[in-house]
């Protein structure tokens, strides 16, 4: 494993985004492990929900909704309450990330209640200082997914996850909040080959003036 790095003077709080199978999670860890940072990792285990909600997605995604929205706000109310030495920290979601899931999945007076409570909570939450953008395709998404092979995942809607991509590529089309790197993941595997995880760090830690950028780490 390579030594650890200093992190970025500027950079205090970075939050790695993608939909489900993309990848945040494990490139949170590699990063937390090559900065010796703080991992703010998702507490989706904790929902008791989740299983359900993939058996029948109309019946319980209010709750399951709600329950990701508590969990994820208290969450995030820790790392915005963390000591003053502010310690490097990456995490794998972005608060906005509850309101991409929860338009895929409420409707009608539901979404109109959660878009409240959203609200409500929104301004209270950290702003990251760098977020990334994990881009990959619906294939890959479902590839990683059975991969993975977690039980309650195994009956994927393959429409479930094309239509949750294409809400993520929506979303973050339009997104101005903060600094945003935008990575290819379709065609990389920064876990098997070193290089393509090196050069991803470098484009994390790099200054830039640049609001967005796109890159393919293994062009670099």
């Amino acid at each position: 494993m390579a030594p650890a790095l200093s992190p970025p003077n500027d950079l205090d709080y970075v939050a790695i985004e993608g939909a489900i199978g993309a990848g945040t999670t494990t490139l949170t860890q590699r990063l937390t492990q090559r900065f010796e940072a703080d991992a703010v990792l998702e507490r989706f285990e904790e929902n008791p929900f989740l299983e359900r909600f993939y058996e029948n997605r109309d019946r319980w995604a209010f709750q399951t909704q709600l329950a990701f929205l508590a969990s994820r706000f208290r969450q995030q109310k820790e790392l915005a309450e963390r000591d003053l030495f502010r310690a490097f920290a990456v995490s794998d979601y972005t608060f906005d990330k509850d309101r991409i899931f929860a338009r895929q999945t409420l409707g009608g007076d539901e979404l109109q209640l959660y878009e409240s409570l959203f609200r409500l909570m929104e301004p209270t939450i950290p702003t990251p200082d760098l977020v990334v953008y994990l881009r990959s395709s619906p294939e890959r998404l479902l590839q990683n997914i059975q991969k993975r092979d977690r039980p309650y995942e195994r009956d994927m809607d393959p429409d479930y996850i094309a239509n949750l991509h294409a809400a993520y590529d929506r979303y973050f089309r339009q997104y101005e909040r903060t600094p945003l790197l935008v990575v290819n993941v379709a065609e990389i595997d920064f876990v098997e080959h070193p290089p393509d995880f090196q050069a991803l760090v470098r484009h994390i830690i790099a200054p830039t003036d640049e609001r967005i950028r796109h890159v393919q780490p293994h062009a670099s």
